[in-house]
């Protein structure tokens, strides 16, 4: 009898922010399929689940889709209880509905259990909400990147209309966001917010404007980062200090 395969949300980092119900199926798992964001201290719940690697990580080895696919698959014909694990929420830039297909044309239920994702773990840390009464009633989660061999991602338009936007998987691109906005008329003054880390001990903040955006890329940040734009981080650019010493911070 073939098993059932659930989709678990980690949340950003910090692991008691993954819901109860996700820490129960961890509990109850025979097998753990983890991203690569997933913190070593989420697998304490694993009590007695096979751990397999199966990270996606930029410039470095990685696990290719199709193989995730066919794992959860076969793992589902082996065991009652398979886990997906992602950071974040599996439903946002988690490439869930590739699996969810897979899952579905081999017959095998599955479930998908909702998680924290980074923007809101970053406007927490940042005392900062993503919306403002008379300033910011909407919020745009967008991502500039375009995996190989799809097709271009229209992302401009969107983010300049935007009151609040969630840049993710956006700083170490960020000369080139930057050169996109500014073409696309976004002030050059517009305040943004770069967390990394976001939740955990180590998380670290930098405001500074667009303009100044394209160093950001030379930061060489240590943990995932996310880029947040918008009016509402006006104040903290006010009392944010030089540019310059926050990028000494940062290598430090």
């Amino acid at each position: 009898m073939a098993g059932k395969v659930y989709l678990i949300g980690a949340g950003p980092g910090a692991a008691d922010l993954i819901t109860v119900r996700g820490m129960r199926l961890l509990q109850q798992a025979d097998v753990v399929l983890f991203d690569a964001l997933v913190q070593p201290e989420m697998f304490d719940y694993c009590q007695r689940a096979e751990l397999i690697d199966v990270g996606k990580r930029c410039n470095l080895a990685s696990t290719q889709q199709r193989f995730i696919n066919k794992m959860l698959v076969d793992a589902a014909q082996k065991h009652a209880v398979v886990v997906r694990l992602k950071g974040g929420d599996p439903m946002l830039f988690g490439r869930a509905q590739e699996e969810l297909a897979a899952l579905d044309e081999a017959g095998v239920e599955y479930e998908v259990v909702p998680g924290v994702t980074a923007a809101l773990a970053a406007s927490a840390d940042a005392g900062v909400s993503l919306t403002s009464r008379g300033l910011a009633r909407n919020v745009l989660f967008a991502t500039a990147r375009v995996g190989y061999g799809e097709d271009p991602n229209d992302w401009v338009k969107p983010v300049v209309a935007a009151d609040t936007v969630v840049l993710y998987m956006g700083v170490k691109q960020a000369a080139e966001v930057a050169a996109a906005l500014l073409a696309a008329g976004m002030p050059a003054n517009t305040p943004l917010l770069i967390v990394e880390n976001a939740s955990l001990p180590s998380s670290r903040e930098w405001p500074l404007t667009l303009a100044e955006l394209p160093k950001a890329a030379d930061w060489h940040l240590a943990g995932p980062a996310i880029l947040l734009i918008g009016e509402v981080y006006r104040a903290k650019l006010a009392l944010a200090e030089p540019l310059a010493t926050a990028h000494r911070k940062c290598s430090a």
